[in-house]
């Protein structure tokens, strides 16, 4: 059990990867380990404590993706997954989450697409460079099948795919945060001008509420409008005491937006791409950043504040 242990990280980013919860995936992990232990009382020989733990969490993030289908289709506003955190000054959950980097904001959404066992599939064989006879033992499919339930998924989301790519090299992810620093310090300082020159001209902000916090109803593509989103938010913010956070949100450059007493309001990531923010992904539902300590009242909207707030 104790060598089982170490695979933990890569396990949670698994069940991550199906489910975009990280209090989900981590009690998901957390059965699967409970299994285990299960099996060696009675007496069960696991030969193989990886492969029977990737299995346990393949499957039993299938079905919990199968049962929460039916929550998000009433879900208000754009879903997005929990973000996975990495701050320079407090840990990320999981570990940091070995290759939750792989597993950015606009991949995961793009993953939405897919069934249960295509997106299980799909990410066995693609993040996580399964091959297919793993693949198939762990999704209880026969290794055919699973070659054509990954071909057919790679061909549904291809554009998307490329789009969404695999964790930027150390080089790029350090140009990235240079890029992300300059970028907050305009929208926070209002330099429109600098900041629409950092702008992808078809850059796509997309908001995740939940309808509990202030975010936009739709993605927004003009650069300007944008902008403008960006620079009233921070100033909105600004005038009640928050402050920004430097941070890597699954593996991206990003940021946390604090209260004045440190409670945490957004998390903010941005997919940079040649020198320029392509997307911009904020997550306030306060649901979906409890996981990282105490959550701030300043974003949420009105008959969800909390009495006496």
């Amino acid at each position: 059990m104790a060598d089982a242990a170490g695979y933990r990280s890569l396990l949670f980013s698994i069940a991550y990867g199906m489910t975009g919860s990280v209090g989900d995936s981590e009690d998901i992990v957390q059965d699967a380990f409970l299994g285990l232990t299960k099996a060696h009382q009675a007496g069960t020989e696991i030969a193989a404590p990886k492969a029977y733990l990737t299995t346990s969490v393949t499957r039993l993030g299938i079905n919990h993706l199968s049962s929460a289908r039916v929550r998000r289709e009433t879900y208000v506003g754009e879903w997005l997954p929990e973000p996975v955190v990495v701050s320079t000054d407090r840990p990320g959950p999981a570990e940091h989450a070995e290759l939750a980097d792989s597993l950015s904001m606009a991949f995961l959404v793009l993953l939405e697409a897919l069934s249960p066992v295509e997106r299980a599939v799909f990410m066995l064989r693609e993040v996580f460079g399964y091959d297919y006879p793993e693949v198939a033992r762990s999704t209880g499919k026969s290794e055919a099948n699973c070659r054509q339930i990954f071909a057919r998924a790679r061909k549904r989301i291809a554009t998307g795919v490329q789009a969404a790519d695999a964790a930027p090299p150390p080089a790029r992810r350090a140009e990235g945060e240079e890029l992300a620093r300059t970028f907050f310090e305009a929208a926070a300082g209002g330099e429109m001008d600098a900041l629409l020159t950092m702008l992808a001209p078809d850059v796509v902000w997309h908001g995740d509420g939940g309808g509990k916090a202030r975010a936009v109803a739709k993605s927004v593509t003009d650069p300007l409008r944008v902008g403008q989103l960006l620079i009233g938010g921070l100033r909105r913010l600004r005038s009640l005491g928050a402050s920004l956070s430097p941070a890597l949100i699954n593996g991206r450059p990003g940021a946390l937006i604090v209260d004045a007493e440190g409670r945490v309001a957004s998390a903010v990531e941005l997919d940079v791409v040649d020198g320029v923010v392509r997307a911009i992904h904020a997550v306030s539902n306060p649901d979906k950043l409890a996981h990282l300590g105490p959550v701030s009242d300043i974003g949420r909207l009105p008959e969800e504040r909390k009495p006496g707030k």
